[in-house]
């Protein structure tokens, strides 16, 4: 009976693992009065079918949209995007200057060691909730950012 159960137990976590790995995850630091952070990961899809990232929810932020960046005349823009392709047995990483989670209308600023807790909704019908730290990270694209002006496709996300 025990090595019955033991096989059913086996059987039912391979059957429920997720076929979705998320690596690397962090949320950006806000100084006080910054309404927008964001969220950066690298997503692993372990299957032989392309998905898509297709929205994500949390309650530190009034709105949760995805992103991604380009150039255009000079300035580079930020804009809303209605998913974030992960490739079959590949990974897609957001990250500064490209796909990222936009943290819209925060409640509060984001202090460093803390955590935010996330869930990504994917177009196979899985949801991944995570749990990431905050990181203070204001080198890199935030530099970028504050000396060009950076301008949002929304109108939401901080100076245009």
């Amino acid at each position: 009976m025990k090595k019955f159960l033991l096989l059913t137990l086996l059987s039912v976590s391979i059957l429920f693992a997720s076929n979705i790995e998320v690596k690397d995850a962090y949320v950006r630091a806000t100084p006080p009065g910054l309404p927008n952070s964001a969220a950066f990961m690298s997503v692993e899809n372990k299957t032989d079918k392309n998905i898509a990232l297709v929205k994500v929810t949390s309650d530190v932020s009034k709105v949760v949209e995805l992103h991604t960046h380009s150039m255009k005349d000079g300035v580079m823009k930020m804009y809303q995007v209605p998913k974030i392709d992960i490739p079959a047995n590949g990974k897609t990483t957001l990250k500064p200057g490209g796909f990222h989670v936009m943290l819209i209308g925060l409640h509060k600023p984001l202090k460093e060691k803390e955590e935010v807790t996330i869930t990504l909704e994917f177009s196979n019908g899985e949801n991944k909730t995570i749990t990431i730290p905050v990181k203070s990270v204001m080198g890199g694209m935030m530099k970028k950012e504050m000396k060009k002006g950076m301008s949002c496709g929304t109108g939401k996300c901080g100076s245009n």
